[in-house]
């Protein structure tokens, strides 16, 4: 089987007519006819009814027609590919996101990204512990979105997105939750849930550790997702980035006194070495109405 035979058939099946097949597909019509009876003898069987102006697919045609177009997508796939690496692009993009940023505001982002962007295909993974933007020099990842690192490679291009305060997360049928603002001493009646992947614990941690007021875990997790449904189901509290609350019924507050903020990047291959695509990427992220 050739990918000339494919092609031929497809035109043949659209225009279930010898002539026209062969002028859509720039060949006469003896060496169509040909083409086809040699694809016939291949698979064993008749692919089309040949009666003239009635002339119909066969139930092995059309299953073949299905098969076919598969074929001619996969093919231009693999075309659209080879053009793009051709071109010095990458048409996939592996882009990781820190474990502690939510998805609620980023998925605007990407299908925006995917709107205005028709040729990228986006493989998003997550940053995992220990990893920083040192993965993107290594070829791991063409970009990452994290909280901003305090020492960054002058390779890199870095993009802000947004800034956001730390703050209570509690169930909405919680006790603080009839509060705008809560008092630190009032957080120490409640179970605490340690978020041990947050850039910041430490700092959570040393705070609320001033003047004897001891934060002590009932509960620590690496997975945001349980921390975040052990909170929204009953009546302990944790201390989270406030755009990053995902779980149904979980509900945040801010804590007199407690000013801790993050600002959430994008950090890319610095300049002309970065991807066309990923350029296009970072342009989307700068316009983008974050909120």
């Amino acid at each position: 089987m050739e990918l000339t035979q494919v092609s031929y058939f497809i035109n043949l099946a659209e225009t279930l007519n010898f002539t026209a097949a062969a002028r859509l597909s720039g060949v006469s019509q003896p060496s169509l006819t040909r083409a086809i009876r040699r694809l016939e003898e291949e698979l064993g069987g008749p692919l089309i009814y040949r009666d003239g102006k009635n002339s119909r697919l066969t139930g092995l045609g059309q299953d073949v027609e299905a098969e076919f177009r598969r074929m001619k997508a996969a093919m231009k796939s693999v075309r659209d590919h080879s053009e793009s690496w051709a071109m010095g692009r990458h048409r996939v993009l592996d882009v990781a996101v820190a474990s502690t940023i939510g998805p609620k505001i980023l998925a605007g982002f990407f299908a925006r990204v995917l709107a205005e962007a028709p040729l990228i295909e986006i493989r998003l993974h997550s940053l995992n512990a220990g990893e920083t933007t040192s993965e993107i020099l290594s070829g791991k990842y063409h970009a990452c979105v994290l909280a901003r690192e305090t020492r960054l490679d002058r390779k890199l291009d870095v993009h802000p997105l947004y800034r956001e305060r730390f703050v209570l997360g509690c169930s909405e049928r919680h006790p603080l939750a009839g509060r705008e603002i809560v008092r630190s001493e009032d957080l120490f009646a409640f179970p605490f849930v340690d978020r041990l992947n947050c850039e910041f614990r430490d700092q959570i941690l040393e705070h609320f550790g001033r003047g004897d007021l001891l934060m002590r875990p009932r509960l620590r997790s690496d997975r945001e997702d349980w921390v975040q449904r052990v909170v929204a189901d009953g009546d302990a509290i944790c201390i989270l980035p406030e755009r990053s609350v995902s779980a149904d019924g979980l509900v945040t507050r801010l804590i007199d006194g407690f000013t801790l903020e993050r600002e959430v990047v994008l950090a890319t291959v610095s300049g002309s070495t970065a991807p066309v695509e990923i350029r296009k990427v970072a342009q989307l992220a700068t316009g983008f109405e974050w909120g």
